[in-house]
């Protein structure tokens, strides 16, 4: 038998030439004339393409690679497949040219063995980098894909529906079977049909269900991936295909009207009938406006949301799905749900595409939320053979530890002094507030930063750069370095007492009734941290420390490897002075970091990863939960936490850093913390 070549046009003897697929390593042997496109699917090689092989998308670009590759036997060159062609030339004369190199792989045809290169921008799970929200590589494993079909006109021969003809389309196009719709989705679907001149482009999620429809070539989808937090939602846009984070917002959570933190809401659910359907429609609306605000942003609506994804504490997570939260308010804490979630968006009354789903990640327990579980599946300490230790700070630390063997979880009320409740000068974090603190051990001088300025207080130009946003308050990143401070210059012991005796050296020790405080600025306002104060901090960071310290006795360690502080607030704590502080336990300063806001990056994760999806799943089912509050040793625990750093834990990692050794809680001495040192980090 002779075929022609579609290269030469002459006739030749049918052959099957060796085709061969880099980075993947796949190769199969093809007749002459098959499509790279078309090898590389029936190879399952990644190689990506919505428009179905019509050179209309350009998103299955490849590279015919040259010269000799003795392993493979073969002598790879650019005529070994079939010259350019119409099709590539109409795609260059709209979309602009291709990199040098390269071919479009639905019409370049095989002539010859060859060798292809699939560059990293043509593959469908590509590695991605996305910089606007964090710096993170996730691998795209699209949960809705978008598909451009060629559907036959109706005829009236043929009684087939339009739904059974696209059905049918979508299987020879592109091998989907019986794919469904939901009435959402058919609404749409005869005007797009005819709109599209009997071309439309459909979103099929899970390979199963169609979630949009357009008229011609559509090539981008979007999605939305949302951290619900007690005092701001955060929000990222995503190309579903590429992984780009298209824009990102955030808005102050409006359920703070209704209480500051989870359990004042909770309470007002509880004296209020009605009061959890006002939290909710107040969330569900400003996650309407951040979907709106996204999208606008990038030319969009709020309808081209395909999917969205949610990470949030447990209480905001029942909120948000319209679930009573009032169980979680006392013992046991019980959760209505605890595993993912998935619903459409449409009966959460949210502004997106018709079709649309929402996927919840799964809580952990009754105050570890699915917030952590973001963290989780975003640090990937279930991968890890080094025992790990991940800890969202805020009003209720969430804590886990473990590594790829076990991982433990718990939550510990650490209270708002760490976001500034309870303290005399405290505020949130904003423009205005001191978030770097340093005292010089000396003198006794305090020197500060604060947020919107990259000047120090001391420092020349300060005054004029902070007139417009003023010295308002101090926040919880700065609260814990002003502590932190004070005992190494030794203004306050171990046991957390400001000593009046240093009032003789400097005029900023001050009486304060029956107790002392250190003045960190004059003026209005002036702003001092008080004994009080330091019971507040102290009082949270031992109750923090506790909860890490009973994971650490459950799973029998006795230190950590490494140590990554989540949230917002996390973000912003300085390693060192928390650790100092007695925030978290001894690590080697290297190994311990901030995760930024982690749980957002895990929604992300969620979003754009199928698979993600079942492994965080069953990594939460296998997460062991420890309750504090049941826990005989959490008090004793506790009680040696309060001390600063501790009563008795050994530091070795951060003496080694400061050149000093802490004078301990409870010794007997009552001077400086720390005056031995040698040196200062």
């Amino acid at each position: 038998m002779r075929t022609r070549c579609p290269r030469t046009r002459e006739y030749l003897p049918m052959t099957n030439p060796l085709v061969f697929f880099a980075p993947s390593g796949k190769r199969g042997r093809f007749p002459e004339g098959t499509s790279v496109l078309e090898a590389a699917r029936k190879l399952g090689v990644d190689l990506d393409s919505v428009c179905g092989g019509r050179g209309i998308c350009g998103r299955c670009q490849i590279e015919v690679g040259e010269g000799k590759f003795p392993k493979l036997g073969i002598v790879s060159a650019p005529d070994n497949v079939t010259e350019w062609n119409a099709v590539e030339a109409r795609y260059v004369s709209k979309r602009g040219p291709l990199q040098e190199g390269r071919r479009l792989g639905c019409q370049a045809r095989v002539c010859n063995d060859v060798v292809i290169d699939v560059p990293p921008d043509s593959q469908v799970h590509r590695q991605v980098v996305r910089k606007s929200a964090a710096i993170r590589d996730i691998a795209i494993e699209p949960v809705v894909a978008l598909h451009y079909v060629e559907v036959r006109e109706p005829d009236m021969h043929d009684p087939s529906s339009d739904f059974r003809r696209l059905q049918e389309a979508l299987e020879e196009q592109w091998q989907l079977k019986d794919v469904t719709a939901p009435l959402e989705s058919l609404r749409l679907l005869q005007k797009a049909l005819r709109d599209g001149k009997w071309s439309v482009t459909v979103a099929i999620r899970h390979k199963r269900e169609i979630v949009g429809v357009w008229p011609g070539l559509h090539e981008q989808g979007v999605g939305l991936a949302v951290d619900i937090g007690s005092t701001t939602i955060a929000a990222h846009l995503c190309d579903l295909a590429s992984g780009e984070v298209l824009a990102s917002s955030g808005i102050m959570n409006p359920q703070i009207r209704f209480g500051e933190d989870v359990m004042s809401r909770v309470s007002y659910v509880m004296m209020n009938p009605g009061g959890d359907v006002e939290l909710t429609n107040a969330v569900r609306e400003a996650i309407g406006e951040i979907a709106t605000a996204v999208t606008k942003e990038v030319g969009l609506i709020s309808n081209d949301i395909l999917e969205m994804t949610v990470v949030a504490n447990p209480i905001m997570h029942h909120l948000f799905l319209g679930l009573d939260p009032t169980e979680l308010g006392g013992a046991p804490f019980a959760l209505t749900i605890d595993g993912a979630y998935q619903t459409r968006a449409a009966h959460l009354n949210l502004p997106l595409s018709s079709g649309a789903y929402v996927y919840v990640l799964p809580c952990i327990a009754g105050h570890v939320g699915a917030d952590t579980a973001g963290v989780v599946l975003s640090e990937g300490p279930y991968l890890k053979p080094e025992v790990s230790l991940l800890v969202d700070v805020g009003t209720n630390a969430e804590i886990v530890l473990g590594n790829r063997e076990r991982l433990l979880a718990c939550s510990s009320p650490t209270g708002p002094a760490f976001e500034g409740g309870q303290i005399s000068s405290g505020q949130r974090a904003a423009p205005g507030a001191i978030e770097r603190v340093r005292i010089d051990p000396a003198t006794l001088e305090p020197r500060f930063k604060v947020i919107g300025c990259d000047l120090w207080s001391d420092e020349p130009g300060f005054a004029e750069e902070t007139a417009s946003l003023g010295v308002t308050g101090i926040c919880g990143s700065g609260i814990i370095e002003a502590i932190a401070e004070m005992l190494l210059a030794g203004l306050i012991t171990p046991d957390g007492v400001v000593d009046g005796a240093l009032a003789a050296r400097s005029p900023r020790v001050e009486e304060d009734g029956r107790t002392f405080r250190y003045l960190i600025r004059e003026g209005e306002p002036r702003i001092s941290i008080t004994q009080n104060d330091v019971r507040a901090i102290q009082l949270g960071k031992a109750a923090l420390y506790a909860g890490v310290r009973l994971l650490m006795d459950h799973y029998g360690v006795a230190t950590v490897d490494r140590i990554t502080l989540a949230g917002a607030f996390g973000s912003h704590i300085d390693v060192k002075h928390a650790m100092i502080l007695g925030l978290v336990p001894d690590c080697e300063l290297d190994k311990v970091g901030s995760a930024g806001n982690a749980a957002g990056t895990g929604a992300r994760i969620a979003l754009l990863n199928s698979s993600a999806r079942k492994e965080i799943e069953e990594v939460v089912r296998k997460i062991e939960k420890i309750e504090t509050a049941i826990e005989p040793s959490f008090q004793a625990h506790f009680v040696g936490a309060m001390a600063i750093p501790h009563k008795s834990d050994p530091f070795p990692h951060l003496e080694a850093e400061l050149g000093i050794t802490f004078k301990r809680g409870g010794d007997g001495e009552t001077g400086r913390g720390g005056r031995e040192r040698r040196r200062r980090g």
